[in-house]
């Protein structure tokens, strides 16, 4: 298994992030990809894959952050994305739920972090909340400009968004939301989505999925957000792992190069 979308720098892995990657092993997943969310943790994220054979990372402000970095150009990011372990553009995108940026800041950030993607052909990581139909007229704005290749992390958007990342070639993350009783609107909308472009994440340290949830999420409970989407999808386990496996790495092509 590959989970796509790990925290793995921040405080809740500082004492035991050595024991929570082998815990990650041994539970069968074999590559994690660091996410960066704030410009000035790139460094200490870039660190951690650099000392990992089996982590990579992305480089990108988390759209919470996007006040923070308003002077960060794509040119900066390209030049970020050159190193070897540096696989994927951002987590980037628009959250309007706290608003803890203006909406100017995201979008900006977020046209930012696509030149980017279609400079370096690198996948473009995605938040989107309660912001579903400006992230489609963005993503399909700029596409018009030139291709890049779309993914929504931590997918729990409405079918609408969905569908149209999905005519742009998107692919689509599912996390231990996926097994939340209350996430009855997210399987439905994931129910829709071909196998061949979904990919599984954590998210982690958040979101456990059953039947962990209330205890602090990390890489090795990736196996339980493939049983979620092996019940929704009426396939065996064995054969999501497989398949999301796949998926991942044709999307993170530098991963496998």
């Amino acid at each position: 298994m590959f989970d796509t979308h790990v925290n793995l720098h921040g405080e809740a892995f500082a004492n035991d992030l050595d024991d929570v990657l082998a815990r990650a092993r041994g539970a069968g997943v074999q590559r994690f990809l660091a996410i960066c969310d704030r410009y000035d943790n790139f460094p200490a994220v870039r660190a951690i894959a650099e000392a990992h054979a089996d982590i990579w990372c992305s480089v990108g402000v988390h759209p919470h952050h996007s006040k923070d970095a308003t002077d960060l150009t794509a040119e900066t990011l390209v030049a970020d994305a050159a190193h070897p372990e540096v696989v994927a553009i951002g987590e980037t995108g628009l959250d309007f739920h706290y608003g803890y940026s203006a909406e100017a800041d995201q979008v900006r950030s977020l046209r930012e972090h696509i030149k980017a993607a279609r400079s370096t052909g690198l996948p473009l990581i995605l938040h989107t909340r309660e912001a579903d139909s400006l992230m489609a007229d963005i993503l399909e704005d700029e596409f018009a400009k030139g291709a890049f290749q779309p993914l929504l992390h931590c997918y729990t958007g409405g079918q609408d968004l969905c569908r149209r990342a999905l005519a742009l070639g998107a692919y689509v993350s599912v996390s231990g939301i996926l097994s939340f009783r209350s996430a009855k609107d997210v399987r439905a909308v994931i129910a829709d989505v071909p196998l061949d472009r979904i990919i599984l994440e954590t998210d982690c340290p958040y979101l456990a999925p059953v039947p962990m949830r209330g205890r602090r999420n990390e890489p090795a409970f990736l196996v339980h957000v493939a049983e979620a989407l092996s019940a929704l999808m009426g396939i065996d386990t064995d054969t999501v792992k497989r398949v999301t496996t796949e998926n991942a790495l044709r999307l993170f092509a530098k991963v496998a190069a």
